[in-house]
């Protein structure tokens, strides 16, 4: 992939908030495995652990959280 996010998708960017409420509907679709889509969010999209685990907890409806405290 050649394709470089702009700048104000970046962290500390003005528009870095589209960037991880569109995660969360990425992580919401099937297709690909969630190994995948973790390695993209934090490759590509440049998210951090802490951001990627905030947007799968999210796109589960809190599941993410709930499932580590049973």
């Amino acid at each position: 992939m050649n394709k470089k996010i702009k700048d104000e998708y970046m962290p500390g960017g003005a528009r870095r908030q589209e960037l991880l409420d569109k995660a969360v509907d990425y992580l919401r679709i099937p297709g690909a495995t969630q190994n995948i889509k973790h390695e993209f969010c934090l490759t590509y999209l440049k998210m951090t652990e802490t951001e990627y685990l905030d947007a799968l907890n999210k796109a589960t409806n809190g599941e993410l959280v709930r499932n580590l405290w049973n």
